[in-house]
């Protein structure tokens, strides 16, 4: 037991330091344990393979998902609507909000679900999200307080209530005490968190171009526009010179000549399939290419002169779509400079052939010294975007190219010929496919049906793989790595590993040691006195031991002690699934803190700070509300 204590006691200092990242500190104190034959290797390696860290993994991923849909930017917008930019009501919004979900959902999974929108809405706000997540962690946990399935605590004081005899606890028998909880939560972590949870800026981040601004800087959109291919009953196409309709589906580019006889350019062909609905269900960006063949209901971008365009249009009875847009699913864009060393300089862009052989196109050329940040970006330099095909490339152009992601991550390999400007494969990954939001939407809302409807006979951690499993499938990544990257494996690890140290603390007998010298103790002092030790002393090992596992082990040493005092058990109960749940005040104490802490950019010290006081006057105000509530 003391060499057991030792290792906990050196590693919440650790944690307090705060200088050794979290993880690191978790995996010693696992391998101590094992060092000194408290652990067995299959008990120490336990909480990788326990449901609620499989279960985090899994709802990364979601939670990624939602995130690269768009769907927590859509989410977001909503409630920063409802806000109106306020923080203070958007403070509200997330409190209210995350707590009603968890009253049905579990903790871990309602925070993983709100964290992306937490953090798409404080982005698009200018809010900085550190100031909400560990608040939409701890609101949560609160919420669990509102139904009996709120938090599996609930459901343990319950069944030894109903096993010792007394009436059992209905569904919302812990509403009045939830909404007291969720009350106190709110009105002390709103000073709190903006105390303490508030980031300075450090300096000023050098800005780089988003894809929106290269569009916006070489003026795209201006020699741009979206024909549609209608089918070929219903085209209207001019007759060649054999008298034959010229008709344009099924033919290949090359076949078409449209850059030789129209003097444009097709950049990007594009086909979506609906659902009966109306929802975009699929996108499909394809490079024009020389072997590209038009299919019917293909979309063409086309860009050049708009009579040639028109023209073209005409000849082929192309429908011309309304709105122009540009969109980066499986295209991209980037900026790359042309070395004094490249094989290109001096060449003309189509003596270059760079859609040959690097799978790009160039939408313009930029050229000058002059800076870019009047003007509307463009400065003194000269863009070029006009009848690209015949301009000659020097040594320091700057070239805008399109092409598939995988292509211009690609380029940054040749510095022979060129620099790439920024990193294709990082804005790749913050391309949001939001045309897949309805599908991660639907694949949501069934995870939630799972975890909550008792007659779908799934347990939570199944239903979070399946959705995980079907967010992939779906096609709500761009790929599986990316996928992949959505994991926190610094809070995975943290908690797998902090896991088995409850186990290390009822193996050795602390645990039970701490729990029968609370009713030694109190017992004697009254009611009140009891009780108040019972929230406390449960609060404290849900820090060190699951809250769940501390449940299991307080709630018979509370009915005990209620019963030895000659009061009814049910406020000492409460006391004890209060005391379970409301554990704030370190990282590792719920999963859902261990979630928000990277993101969050938080330290170990940050949640003594916010959540040790929000954690103490719970504990005070229910121990007098308690027996209001449910009378000795």
């Amino acid at each position: 037991m003391t060499i057991t204590l030792i290792i906990l006691i050196i590693t919440v200092a650790m944690f307090i330091w705060g200088k050794v990242r979290a993880d690191i500190v978790a995996l010693t104190a696992l391998a101590a344990l094992l060092v000194f034959g408290i652990l067995t290797p299959a008990e120490a390696l336990a909480g990788f393979s326990s449901p609620i860290v499989v279960m985090m993994i899994g709802l990364f991923v979601v939670g990624g998902a939602i995130m690269q849909t768009g769907l927590a930017k859509l989410t977001g917008n909503k409630l920063m609507a409802l806000s109106r930019g306020n923080e203070t009501v958007t403070f509200l919004l997330v409190m209210l909000v995350t707590s009603f979900i968890g009253a049905f959902v579990s903790n871990t999974g309602t925070v993983a679900l709100m964290m992306p929108i937490i953090m798409s809405l404080a982005a698009g706000s200018g809010m900085q999200s550190s100031r909400f997540l560990m608040p939409l962690a701890f609101a949560g946990s609160l919420g669990g307080m509102l139904t009996l399935i709120g938090t599996p605590p609930n459901l343990v004081i319950d069944e030894v209530l109903t096993e010792a005899g007394f009436k059992p606890l209905a569904f919302f028998s812990f509403f009045p005490v939830g909404i007291i909880v969720i009350a106190i939560g709110i009105i002390v972590l709103m000073p709190l968190s903006k105390i303490f949870l508030s980031r300075k800026q450090s300096g000023k981040k050098k800005k780089t171009k988003s894809l929106d601004d290269l569009v916006d800087e070489y003026r795209l959109l201006d020699n741009l526009h979206r024909y549609i291919v209608p089918s070929k009953r219903s085209a209207a196409a001019a007759k060649d010179e054999n008298g034959e309709p010229m008709n344009i589906v099924g033919k290949t580019l090359k076949e078409l000549s449209i850059q030789k006889k129209y003097g444009v350019s097709i950049i990007e062909i594009r086909n979506e399939k609906k659902s009966r609905l109306g929802l975009v269900q699929d996108v499909n960006q394809n490079m024009a290419k020389s072997s590209s063949t038009i299919q019917e209901h293909d979309i063409l971008y086309i860009i050049g002169d708009e009579q040639k365009m028109q023209r073209f249009a005409q000849d082929y009875g192309l429908r011309r779509m309304k709105d122009v847009k540009i969109d980066f699913y499986d295209l991209g864009l980037t900026e790359i400079v042309v070395m004094p060393t490249s094989n290109f300089a001096g060449l003309r862009i189509g003596e270059a052939n760079l859609r040959k052989r690097f799978g790009i196109n160039v939408l313009g050329v930029k050229r000058g010294g002059g800076s870019s940040s009047s003007e509307g970006g463009r400065g003194g330099n000269e863009y070029i975007t006009d009848n690209l095909i015949a301009a000659k490339l020097h040594v320091g152009d700057m070239l805008l190219v399109q092409g598939e992601w995988t292509n211009l991550t690609h380029l940054t390999a040749d510095t022979t010929n060129w620099v790439v400007l920024d990193q294709p494969e990082k804005t790749a990954d913050k391309v949001l496919l939001d045309y897949k939001a309805p599908v991660a939407a639907a694949i949501m809302l069934l995870m939630i049906a799972m975890m909550v409807f008792d007659f779908i006979p799934v347990a939570p951690v199944t239903a979070v793989i399946i959705a995980g499993l079907l967010t992939v499938f779906a096609g709500c990544f761009r790929n599986v790595e990316a996928a992949y990257k959505t994991i926190n494996w610094e809070s995975i690890v943290l908690i797998a590993a902090m896991m088995p140290m409850s186990t290390a603390l009822e193996k050795t007998g602390a645990s039970a040691l701490v729990s029968q010298g609370l009713v030694d103790s109190l017992g004697s002092m009254g009611p009140t006195a009891l009780l108040a030790g019972i929230y406390f002393t449960t609060s404290l090992m849900t820090m060190f031991i699951s809250n769940t596992a501390t449940a299991v082990l307080m709630a018979p040493i509370a009915l005990v002690a209620a019963q030895q005092v000659g009061v009814s058990p049910y406020s000492f109960l409460f006391a004890v699934t209060l005391g379970a749940s409301m554990c704030f005040a370190s990282p590792f104490s719920t999963p859902p803190n261990a979630l928000v802490m990277k993101a969050g950019g938080y330290t170990f010290m940050d949640y003594v700070k916010v959540g040790l006081p929000l954690q103490i006057i719970i504990g005070v105000v229910m121990t007098f509300v308690l027996p209001l509530l449910f009378p000795y």
